[in-house]
């Protein structure tokens, strides 16, 4: 029988149909389990959003550990602490529309002054600006995986001009290598790449400089994508507007100079976290589980440490 341990009850609860076939054990990696059955586990399901990296220690006490399964679509942070000879598979799908749902609500909020909005209805302001629209706008959407393709499906309604990049081209897709000859031609930029060497700082000084005046950066991807001082150059000047999800550092100390720069909207990396996860957590570890009972391989293999 496959043994297999889940973060949380309500994971548990979401898996009782499989309990006839598999053997779940209640762990969330806060304190080592009994030798006994830490002898038996296969297949671990990390939790959402808080396991911290001095938990995943506790997976080198895991002898027959094959498979770790993280319900998120980054694993940059999970890779250095898995142990040798473990399959490591994401998250990807589970949180495309909500993070895409986010990354537009952000385009909106900012291209529509909501901000301004809120401060102006604290004080009792009428406040009547003339803002840019979305419509019409050249959106450059940085990325291709599955939160690129449910922003590119969200934001076509809106009636813009869309233009994509990933790493290599395609039939209606740029390669990274044209970045800097499209980036003066954005007006919108969201960003929805995995962190990794070549995507560290892929928005550095350099590259935003090539941005045209009054355009919007939307990072819902991974802080360290954007260069964060160059960007707090940038907006100080007035030169560029941003909203974020995701920040470098974080979480965001309350001093940094990023919470009162000019031209931004943050969010505290809320992109996938939302009570629509919970059940798409739960159908993709099924699934999971489905494939390995009849010796097949899992879905959203990222690496194989």
């Amino acid at each position: 029988m496959l043994t297999v341990s889940v973060p949380d009850d309500d994971l548990l609860a979401r898996l009782s149909a499989l309990a006839d076939r598999v053997e779940f054990v209640r762990w969330d990696l806060r304190d080592a389990l009994p030798a006994e059955l830490a002898a038996r586990v296969q297949l671990v399901v990390i939790g959402h959003y808080w396991t911290t990296p001095d938990r995943y220690t506790r997976l080198r006490d895991l002898p027959a550990l094959r498979y770790v399964q993280l319900p998120s679509a980054g694993f940059e942070h999970a890779l250095a602490h898995v142990p040798a000879g473990v399959t490591v598979c994401n998250g990807r799908g589970v949180h495309s529309t909500g993070t895409a749902e986010l990354a537009v609500a952000l385009t909106l909020a900012s291209q529509r002054g909501l901000v301004d909005a809120v401060h102006a209805m604290d004080e009792g302001r009428w406040s009547h600006p003339e803002l840019g629209s979305l419509a019409d706008r050249r959106v450059l959407i940085v990325g291709a995986g599955s939160v690129a393709d449910a922003v590119r499906a969200r934001l076509a309604p809106f009636e813009v001009e869309i233009v994509q990049v990933a790493r290599t081209a395609r039939a209606g897709v740029h390669a990274v290598a044209e970045l800097d000859a499209l980036l003066p031609m954005a007006d919108v930029v969201v960003l929805t790449v995995p962190l990794d060497r070549t995507t560290h700082h892929l928005l550095d000084a350099r590259r935003l400089a090539l941005l045209p005046a009054g355009a919007l950066v939307v990072n819902v991807a991974r802080g360290k994508v954007v260069d964060t001082d160059a960007l707090l150059a940038e907006l100080s000047s007035g030169r560029l507007r941003a909203a974020l999800d995701v920040t470098d550092p974080e979480p965001l100390p309350a001093d940094h100079p990023l919470w009162r720069a000019p031209n931004l909207l943050i969010t505290a990396h809320q992109g996938g976290n939302s009570d629509a996860t919970y059940p798409r957590v739960a159908a993709l570890v099924a699934r999971q589980l489905e494939h390995l009972l009849v010796g097949e391989e899992p879905e959203n293999v990222v690496a194989r440490t």
